[in-house]
């Protein structure tokens, strides 16, 4: 299904299949172009998509019907224990969270499932402003931070086996340039992970989509830009959203295309969802060839999507129904189908570990018409260098509602265009990923962006009080610099140590690696944790469409 629904889990094993309540956790790590357990076996993905629905407002601008809106699935205990007997007679050894929240207690979701063997693939971004934007994606301070809190709430438990750093961020040969942020992203995941000595892997989820830009997408994602064969900036695990087999298929038919596609590919990859439902009832007999010895050299398993019922463009997908109390699970064909293809599913123990070969990561492919993503990446976003710099801007961000997502891209597209007027530009708050090209206040929240371009305004119209104003949303900053030579002075030296790559380190405040209790929120099973959230703090802003004007003539001010 190359629209397919934002919702997805699913995963697969092999070799020593762990679904049994007693089995005991292992570290899974990937050889070359595999997964294995800690005692040797080939691991494939046996799995289910475990995330109940969020709000959707369908609308021209929403085309898949992803939600506005989640539920933390990981954050109810009661939730968790009440489907564990369900996930163990589907069989699953993984389930894929599509959206958590950090701030909520997640240790008896985990360890309910830990104990019963089950693994869990995690999505770091959340609905809306903490996703990349895919018409104006960027990498930025306060996904970075969002990214890295997530990781260190649950980087305390056993069975984590993967981190997603995008969804389907890109969906068609003309968004290819989101890549690089994707790829930058992934780079500074695993410097992170490699920090802290985590064994987690590092993964993205992708539509499907025309081999012309699919195929260098999923090699773009595990190459070396530097040619030195580095790991570096690649994923470790490259998940396909593959609804091709519909009804009673045949591999022939739905999937001998994709193997070529992947046959030579050279980290770990699986279906990140699977289940098409145009052909009811759903049969699930792809499972039979997923896991099959004629799939099994080049993928690893796969997400069956989903345990919770959920709309799409496509139609309603879901294998159980809650009752309105929260207390009764009813199973349908859906489920029982399944449960039936996975209990037969008996995989290859191949090859072996010893036999996988050692990790290589080729040069990355070059731009064409279909694939646009430039070899050089942005910079790992600094919170230091972008709070030095917001602190002595001239004119600064001090929204007159506390719902301030809501107004930062129409203000940010708004002064653009009052500097653009003037003369000016906005090109130090761009990030272009073709051209490789990335202003330098790019990196920084988007609120930090407003207050740089509010200043840039204010400093070019004599440093006029009624300039700083934009509504009632800005604040003189008296303490700033008060001349273009000055402000460029600071700015600069703010930034220089900004750019090239570090290693992300958690946000002041923000809960440790080994911190006992990562949560602010309630306890298992609290309604906090069962609550649809929208966040709307300044981790969770993105680019909002705020770049439209920022692409004009010379500067007023310029950051060296």
């Amino acid at each position: 299904m190359r629209a397919s629904s934002r919702f997805a889990t699913g995963l697969a094993l092999a070799g020593a299949f762990l679904t049994g309540v007693d089995a005991a956790i292992q570290t899974i790590t990937r050889n070359g172009r595999y997964l294995y357990t800690a005692d040797g076996n080939r691991f494939y993905i046996k799995g289910v998509a475990y995330q109940e629905q969020g709000a959707v407002v369908a609308s021209a601008s929403n085309p898949f019907l992803e939600p506005s809106t989640f539920i933390d699935p990981l954050a109810d205990g009661t939730a968790c224990t009440r489907d564990l007997p369900y996930l163990q007679q589907l069989g699953v050894n993984t389930i894929r969270a599509y959206s958590v929240n950090s701030s909520l207690n997640h240790d008896s979701c985990m360890q309910t499932f830990s104990n019963a063997g089950i693994y869990t693939i995690i999505d770091l971004s959340l609905p809306g402003n903490g996703s990349m934007d895919r018409n104006a994606p960027t990498w930025t301070t306060n996904l970075l931070d969002l990214y890295i809190e997530t990781i260190s709430v649950f980087s305390k438990y056993n069975n984590v086996l993967a981190y997603n750093v995008g969804n389907e961020v890109v969906i068609q040969p003309n968004g290819t340039a989101a890549a690089t942020f994707v790829k930058a992203a992934a780079r500074d995941v695993r410097a992170y992970l490699n920090s802290i000595k985590s064994s987690a892997l590092v993964g993205y989820a992708s539509i499907d989509g025309d081999p012309t830009w699919l195929d260098p997408l999923a090699n773009y994602l595990s190459c070396d830009p530097s040619g030195s064969n580095s790991g570096a900036t690649a994923i470790d695990l490259f998940g396909l959203n593959n609804y091709e087999w519909c009804g009673n298929s045949t591999f022939q038919a739905s999937y001998a295309g994709v193997e070529g596609q992947f046959a030579g590919y050279n980290v770990a990859a699986y279906f990140s969802e699977y289940g098409c439902i145009t052909s009811p009832p759903r049969l699930w007999t792809e499972v039979g060839a997923l896991f099959s010895s004629q799939m099994s050299p080049v993928w690893s398993g796969g997400v069956a999507f989903s345990y919770f019922p959920a709309m799409s463009v496509q139609g309603q997908f879901g294998m159980v129904t809650i009752s309105t109390d929260g207390t009764t699970v009813t199973t349908s064909s859906d489920f029982t189908n399944l449960q039936t293809q996975y209990a037969a599913a008996s995989p290859p123990n191949s090859p072996s570990q010893s036999g996988a070969g050692a990790a290589s990561y080729p040069s990355c492919p070059q731009q064409n018409s279909s694939w646009l993503a430039s070899n050089t990446l942005p910079s790992t976003p600094n919170y230091a260098a972008c709070q030095c710099l917001e602190n002595n801007l001239s004119c600064q961000f001090t929204p007159s509602t506390s719902n301030y997502t809501a107004i930062v891209g129409t203000l940010l597209n708004y002064a653009c265009s009052l500097i653009g007027q003037s003369g000016g530009s906005c090109s130090a708050i761009s990030s272009n990923g073709t051209t490789g090209q990335y202003g330098p206040v790019s990196e920084c929240d988007p609120t930090v962006m407003l207050s740089y371009v509010m200043s840039d305004y204010y400093i070019a119209t004599g440093a006029n009080a009624q300039s700083c104003s934009f509504g009632g949303n800005g604040t003189v900053n008296s303490k700033a610099p008060s001349s273009a030579t000055a402000a460029n002075a600071v700015a600069s030296s703010c930034l220089a140590s900004a750019s090239g790559t570090s290693v992300p380190t958690l946000p002041a405040g923000a809960p440790s690696p080994s911190g006992s209790s990562s949560s602010s929120g309630g306890g298992s099973g609290s309604s906090p944790n069962a609550a649809s959230v929208v966040l709307a703090d300044a981790r969770t802003l993105m680019g909002m469409g705020v770049l439209v004007a920022a692409g004009i003539a010379s500067g007023l001010w310029t950051i060296a």
